[in-house]
């Protein structure tokens, strides 16, 4: 039995949509016939989910967040750990949802569920939903039967990342927001206000303050060319975006990234934080070391850091312990290295990976308070200063009129 998506018309011709569970297609045209409703076309949840992961247009339109993961999750854990089947339990949590899209992917696990399928091979029909991470730790909670546990852990991880990445999103986007805004006033007071209040002086043919015949030269430049700047800005940007595509060139980006003074704490912290908080819930979970520190690698956005992991890995692989691996790089906080080599020394590499998760993601908090802290009123004062030229450039002729005049 499967799931699948409908659409169909009713007696009055209406268009309805839906999701019904059924052998075949075809059974599921035979129960829309029972209801009244004429089929219009039913597709089997996982064979379009497929197609939407082939075809990315229009894809974040029905995007399942993080937050509906967690939710889910956490729904999940509690039936499971309520002792009700694990199809039961897929099926109540399916229709707690009010999103389509969420209940249509439940539905779907739930029929490979009822396949015979364990819950991680039903999770990975949906790999765009249920990263490696998700489903690893899944699979290992039924081996060991924690699920219950295993999907508690996994709503507060999905939590905390989500969390991470708001956090340096909301840190980045202000001092971005008070840029464009200082360039759109900048440009507003150049382009529209400059020319009329100086247009009077130039009437004059007389000889204007150097100040002044620089932002005079400065506004006809951008009425002239301002279009095509940002022409150009908007090519430069696509050409950027699509020489990151090529991994060589990431790779030397991110590099880059890594030795700028305030920058490269950022990205280290922000990685290592992720690195260690998927690392600290696979071992917990009891996932296979190599492999618990291969999916950690992938949640890595710098390829520097991630080659790093999967360097790691291999000498793991031969023997040697994960902390010394890890240093080699020297790409990871001597204290995250410190916390991890001291759990693995003790037997408690679990506690020590989370204990190194949260002082990374406590040392990020601080960084970030602080740049918005200092960003902030920076952005405000540069952009004071240039207004005040303006208003300086503009009022300094008014000031030597007598001068101008004669």
């Amino acid at each position: 039995m499967g799931a699948f998506e409908y659409t169909a018309l009713d007696t009055s011709g209406k268009e309805c949509k839906g999701i019904l569970e059924g052998d075949t297609p075809r059974h599921i045209r035979q129960q829309l016939r029972d209801r009244q409703l004429l089929p219009v076309s039913v597709n089997e949840v996982a064979a379009r989910e497929a197609g939407r992961q082939q075809s990315q247009s229009f894809a974040f339109l029905r995007r399942v967040s993080a937050a509906d993961v967690t939710l889910l999750t956490r729904q999940l854990a509690t039936l499971v750990r309520a002792g009700l089947p694990l199809e039961e339990s897929l099926l109540a949590v399916s229709q707690q949802t009010d999103k389509p899209r969420v209940q249509s992917i439940l539905l779907g696990v739930r029929s490979k569920v009822m396949e015979g399928h364990t819950l991680a091979e039903g999770l990975a029909e949906f790999p765009r939903v249920f990263p490696e991470i998700y489903r690893a730790t899944v699979a290992a909670g039924e081996q060991a039967g924690h699920l219950d546990a295993v999907l508690e852990r996994l709503a507060e991880y999905t939590e905390r990342r989500e969390e991470i990445r708001q956090k340096v999103l909301a840190a980045i986007l202000y001092p971005i927001v008070l840029t464009v805004m200082c360039f759109i006033i900048v440009s507003a007071l150049m382009v529209w206000v400059v020319p009329k209040v100086v247009g009077v002086f130039e009437a004059n043919k007389a000889r204007l303050p150097l100040i002044t015949r620089i932002l005079i030269g400065t506004s006809g430049f951008l009425r002239a060319y301002g279009i095509w700047l940002v022409l150009a800005v908007i090519i430069a940007v696509v050409l950027w975006r699509r020489r990151l595509r090529d991994p060589g060139a990431r790779r030397r980006f991110h590099r880059l990234l890594l030795h700028l003074p305030l920058v490269g704490k950022l990205v280290r912290g922000f990685n290592t934080a992720r690195f260690t908080r998927t690392f600290s819930i696979l071992s917990s979970s009891a996932v296979p070391v190599l492999d618990a520190l291969r999916i950690s690698g992938e949640v890595v956005t710098s390829l520097p850091m991630r080659d790093a992991v999967l360097e790691a890995a291999d000498r793991v692989r031969e023997g040697a312990p994960i902390g010394r691996s890890l240093a080699v790089s020297k790409l990871f906080p001597p204290m995250t290295i410190h916390l991890i080599s001291s759990g693995e020394s003790s037997g408690e590499l679990d506690a020590m990976l989370d204990q190194a998760a949260g002082s990374q993601e406590r040392e990020l908090d601080a960084i970030m308070a602080a740049m918005v802290g200092l960003l902030g009123p920076m952005l405000i004062v540069v952009m004071g200063l240039f207004v005040m030229g303006i208003v300086f450039a503009m009022l300094l002729p008014i000031f030597r009129l007598d001068d101008l005049i004669h």
